[in-house]
Formats: C-alpha cells, sequence, structure tokens
C-alpha cells in the first residue's frame, strides 16, 4: 500500500473581494474515493483549481502524490487528471482525434482499457465532437482521464448530464481504479446520495471552510437529528457539536454531532423530552449549510 498521500492541503488561503478559501487542512489517503461537497459558491472549484496551480496560493501548501504542486508542478502535474465542466474538445474535430492527441504525450496510456471504456460509455472515434450531447461529452472527458490510469483523478461534478446507465458504468470503473490500493478519486458533487454510497470519506465545505471531515459512514452515524423542549433557548446557543435548526415554542430542533455533543448534555442544559433519529447524509449537508 502506498503510505504518500495522493493529495496533502496545509493551511491553504486563498482571499478574494467577496470570498476567502480557508484556512484549509485536507488529506486523501492514496487508494480512496474521497468526496467532497458543498453548496454553489462554498469554494469547490477554487479548491481544485489551486491543486492544478491556476492562481497561487495567499498561504499554505499542496502537494500531489507527496510532489509539491509549485515548485514540482511537472510532476505533480504527470500524478494527476482532472475532468470538470469547462474543458472543451471541438478543436480535434473527432473522438479519434482527440483519443490520439492525448495518447502521443501519455507514457502509460492503455488502448485496450481505452477500447473497453468507449464500450462502456457507448461512444465511438468516428464521432464529432461538435455533434456530442452535454453527457456525452462528459463521457469523453472521462475516457481521457481515465485511459492514461493517473494515480490521483480529480473529479469536478463528473455525473451532470449523464444517463443512468452510463452513471453505473462510471462508479464501476471508480471502484476499480481504488481496487489495488495505489489509485484515488478526489470527487466534487451535488450528488450526495452517490457519495454516501462510494465514498470513503467525504468533507463538508461552506463559505470557504471545512464544516466537517470523516469516514463517511462513521460521519454519518455520529449524527443525529434531535428535538427536544427547553424554556431557555441560550443554554443551547454556541454549544460544540449542535447546529440549532429552528424552535417552535418551547420545542427545539437541531443536529447533534454526539462525538462532541454527547446526548446528556443536552439533559444537562435543561433539556426535556429528548427525541433522535437517524440521519442521511444529505440530511446532514442540508442541516450544516443552511
Amino acid at each position: 500500500m502506498n503510505t504518500i498521500p495522493a493529495l496533502e492541503v496545509s493551511a491553504l488561503e486563498k482571499h478574494y473581494p467577496s470570498f476567502g478559501l480557508g484556512p484549509l487542512d485536507l488529506t486523501v489517503q492514496a487508494g480512496s474515493i474521497y468526496g467532497l461537497i458543498g453548496p454553489n459558491g462554498a469554494g469547490k472549484t477554487t479548491l481544485i483549481d489551486q491543486i492544478f496551480g491556476m492562481g497561487s496560493p495567499d498561504a499554505g501548501t499542496i502537494k500531489v502524490c507527496g510532489f509539491d504542486h509549485a515548485r514540482d508542478e511537472v510532476e505533480a502535474k504527470q500524478c494527476a487528471a482532472y475532468v470538470g465542466p469547462g474543458l472543451n474538445f471541438d478543436a480535434w474535430g473527432k473522438i479519434g482525434r482527440a483519443i490520439r492527441f492525448n495518447r502521443g504525450f501519455r507514457p502509460t496510456w492503455d488502448d485496450a482499457y481505452c477500447a473497453r471504456l468507449m464500450q462502456d460509455f457507448g461512444i465511438s472515434v468516428d464521432e464529432r465532437i461538435g455533434t456530442l450531447s452535454f453527457g456525452e461529452r462528459t463521457k469523453l472527458s472521462l475516457l481521457l482521464a481515465l485511459a492514461w490510469r493517473p494515480q490521483l483523478l480529480v473529479l469536478d461534478e463528473p455525473t451532470t448530464g449523464i444517463d443512468a446507465h452510463s452513471k453505473k458504468a462510471f462508479f464501476a470503473e471508480m471502484l476499480n481504479i481504488v481496487h489495488d490500493e495505489s489509485r484515488t478519486v478526489f470527487i466534487s458533487s451535488h450528488q450526495i446520495y452517490d457519495l454516501e454510497r462510494f465514498a470513503d470519506r467525504v468533507a463538508v465545505l461552506h463559505k470557504g471552510r471545512l464544516v466537517v471531515e470523516g469516514l463517511t459512514g462513521e460521519l454519518v452515524e455520529r449524527h443525529l437529528q434531535a428535538e427536544w423542549v427547553a424554556e431557555n433557548i441560550e443554554a443551547f446557543a454556541h454549544v460544540p457539536g449542535l447546529t440549532l435548526q429552528e424552535r417552535d415554542g418551547p420545542l427545539c430542533r437541531g443536529v447533534i454531532d454526539t462525538l462532541t455533543c454527547p446526548l446528556n448534555s443536552l439533559v444537562q442544559r435543561g433539556a426535556r423530552d429528548v427525541r433522535t433519529q437517524p440521519l442521511t447524509l444529505e440530511d446532514l449537508f442540508l442541516a450544516l449549510t443552511q
């Protein structure tokens, strides 16, 4: 197993007039699927831009497969591939020409793998890129990124616009990629249900900061939706691990991180008739970013 993290972000900051990212610390272990979720404007694309050297950070460092993304830019980019909605391959005319061009500077390109992916995604070398639908363009982007078997695959909304059959093939391929515990997938997506099923770890990014991060199953299990009755709402303000959502008279509602806010701590603050229920990852995301 590779012990060097596939992605290591330390104390990263990037500031704009109307938005600030960080300070951000994030580690993605090799051989895993890591999901990053957040509302629009949370900073997901800004983080990905920083990973690939599109703009310099104001503070902090980024390492890709052990290489500093700025000092060792060439080595870092030889390890990582990117798929996102902004990629455009129209200049090559046909899919076959795009494949031949990309294969020319990728020593690890796998022709047999490429052919299988084309079959799985339902695209062919003779198709004109200009006539492809949005979903078909996404498939082409995935094909060109996967076929050279990068160590780190960074995906920004990779399943937007593709049909259910292709989405199934895509996630099956993601599991194949990490099966040998050496290659890694980093996904930024709004498809929270899919990430809950496939991601080993997830992080919620909100207003440029990580709100919560951890193993997917453990993260969901340790958070609970809670309702209780209390006369003094101020007793529950600014409690670590408690996200208050609403109050209707004496009835309070919120989300509890039982790791930092055990249920008995609510009772100690005057809560009565405490009731809890489990959350899905989407429930948790909505509660933490409302």
